[in-house]
């Protein structure tokens, strides 16, 4: 592969350092169920729920004006290299796709002159604050919905072919210019033997030319193809959409892992009655009806599926680690500096709720007297200094706040 050339800075620290695009992301609260927003073409987010999310798509001119990059192309091939990031690197050079999974050394990317590849980093919210702050921007759609969002780098005639999604997304161009064509097409058959899937038989309906602030709005199955014109970055907002048949397997888990499935827990099958048997290869009736009636006797409630979906839903994915500050302040000089700079999550962090509970990272904890608070650093995301000094009286609040601080889930200050 060629080696990247000299128009990509050897030394990213510093190009990051002067990137304008490094400063830090100023906290942006989605728009309000009932208030227009230009985020979604001037409608409100109730009125886009019912038009259009899960129903047909919507381009949007200038969703965010002005719009940059959450980082600097020097910052994303940087990312790129790291182990813990999942980069993707797919190309069509020779009418050929290919796809290779990263980390990539700086001379393992083709060159930016090079025409028709494309580099994708999946979950730039979880790696970025800026990532994150325009993430946060979705969220008029619930958390346990929101997945993450991605960056795709492209050169001049960069894409990854026809195809569709099984979820909603969001197509956000922050740099350049892309051109999507769309399809809502029946026939969604895919090339045999190419490592991505990709149509066999794409024939668009519609086109449009996206420049920075322009989004497009794609619910599940509608196909399309994005080509880049000239180099290009594009953020895709994803969703989660679990299958029923994983929701029903974790679910089943989740009962079992917890002892409420039927039964004692750890009770072992006993068939005292068991008869010799002339056909041992035959599943023996009584093990079927035994079964049968263990899984007949399975029960749950709302309360089950609640705490199934908080811990699954804000369960971080496997390649999460959370970094816990290198010199933790005691509790004492915690509550100090929280009262003066107030708290904010993690970007990692994933924090749901019910009435009863709320689930922090896959964890699942009563509510007790924590509701008012924690229901507002939940949906907001940050806590103000101020509030924190009403709060700092309450030693089980400041406790276990200075406990997520010390595990790295929340962090001090109310900006990025």
């Amino acid at each position: 592969m060629p080696k990247r050339p000299t128009d990509h800075p050897a030394d990213a620290a510093s190009a990051r350092k002067s990137s304008p695009a490094s400063e830090p992301a100023l906290p942006v609260l989605p728009p309000l169920p009932d208030v227009p927003t230009a985020l979604l073409g001037n409608l409100t987010p109730s009125q886009f729920m019912r038009r259009y999310w899960q129903k047909k798509p919507l381009l949007i001119r200038q969703a965010v004006p002005g719009i940059e990059s959450p980082v600097s192309r020097e910052e994303f091939f940087e990312l790129a290299d790291q182990d813990e990031v999942e980069a993707r690197l797919i190309t069509h050079f020779r009418n050929k796709w290919q796809l290779e999974h990263g980390p990539f050394a700086p001379d393992e990317l083709p060159s930016v002159k090079q025409r028709a590849w494309t580099l994708l980093v999946q979950g730039m919210d979880l790696h970025d604050d800026r990532a994150r702050a325009l993430l946060d921007r979705f969220r008029f759609v619930p958390d346990a919905r929101l997945d993450d969002l991605m960056i795709s780098y492209a050169t001049d005639g960069g894409g990854v072919g026809p195809h569709f999604d099984s979820y909603d997304v969001f197509l956000l161009q922050v740099k350049g210019k892309r051109r999507w064509r769309i399809s809502a097409q029946k026939d969604l058959t895919l090339h045999a033997g190419l490592p991505l899937k990709v149509l066999q038989n794409f024939e668009p309906d519609q086109e449009w030319l996206l420049e920075p602030g322009d989004m497009l709005y794609l619910p599940p199955h509608i196909a399309h193809d994005g080509i880049a014109e000239g180099e290009c970055m594009t953020c895709s907002i994803g969703f989660r959409a679990p299958s029923a048949s994983e929701l029903t397997a974790q679910f089943l888990y989740h009962l079992a892992e917890r002892g409420e499935s039927a039964g004692k827990p750890g009770a072992l099958y006993r068939d005292p009655q068991q008869p010799a048997v002339d056909r041992p290869a035959e599943l023996p009736p009584a093990l079927m009806k035994k079964v049968g009636a263990i899984l007949a006797g399975i029960k749950w409630n709302d309360q089950d599926i609640a705490s199934f979906l908080g811990t699954y839903l804000s369960e971080p994915k496997p390649s999460v680690v959370f970094d816990p500050p290198s010199r933790p302040l005691n509790e004492a000089r915690f509550i100090g500096q929280a009262s003066k700079s107030g708290v904010r999550l993690d970007r990692k962090t994933s924090l749901l709720y019910n009435r009863r509970f709320f689930f922090v990272n896959g964890e699942e904890m009563p509510l007790d007297g924590a509701k008012k608070w924690l229901f507002d650093l939940a949906d907001h995301r940050r806590m103000s200094a101020k509030r924190f000094v009403t709060l700092s009286h309450d030693s089980s609040v400041t406790a276990r706040l200075h406990e997520w601080y010390c595990a790295g889930w929340i962090q001090v200050g109310e900006l990025a």
